[in-house]
């Protein structure tokens, strides 16, 4: 696949973290990786919290965002549909292991740790120079007709 994931199934969404349509959001390419997704992303210079760092704020968007896109990826395949359910975050968690580094390449990576009918539990991680800056876990639920939410991906 050429495409992340956002590209090929949401080519309109504005989310500011996985939006392909927000040209001033993070644009994130979610790509698969055995049973997850895996995602690369070098933060610009506004992306800082202070000099030469990453905002945590960005590094949650990224985590959240990603996960959120492993989870509707795990519901799709989980139940053999042709693209994945709108999904939205129930809640996630993220914690800061060390600075994050601006000006070299993030890797984050999420797994689906249990799947449900509807809703996904995930892992998250994030890495820069191959060492651990953030984890996080979130709960992403597939939402139905009438929520806010359910067309933003068409």
């Amino acid at each position: 696949m050429d495409k992340g994931v956002q590209r090929q199934y949401a080519p309109s969404s504005i989310c500011f973290g996985c939006g392909p349509a927000n040209e001033k959001g993070l644009q994130i390419d979610s790509y698969r990786k055995g049973n997850g997704l895996e995602l690369k992303f070098t933060p610009s210079e506004e992306h800082q919290a202070f000099p030469g760092m990453v905002n945590g704020g960005i590094i949650g968007t990224l985590l959240d965002c990603h996960g959120n896109w492993a989870a509707a990826i795990a519901l799709m395949d989980q139940h053999g549909l042709d693209e994945p359910p709108c999904t939205v975050t129930a809640s996630y968690s993220v914690s800061l292991r060390r600075p994050t580094p601006l000006g070299v390449e993030l890797h984050v990576e999420a797994y689906p740790e249990e799947i449900g009918e509807d809703r996904v539990h995930v892992r998250m991680e994030l890495k820069a120079n191959d060492k651990l800056c953030a984890t996080g876990k979130g709960l992403f639920v597939a939402v139905k007709e009438g929520h806010p939410a359910y067309h933003r991906w068409s």
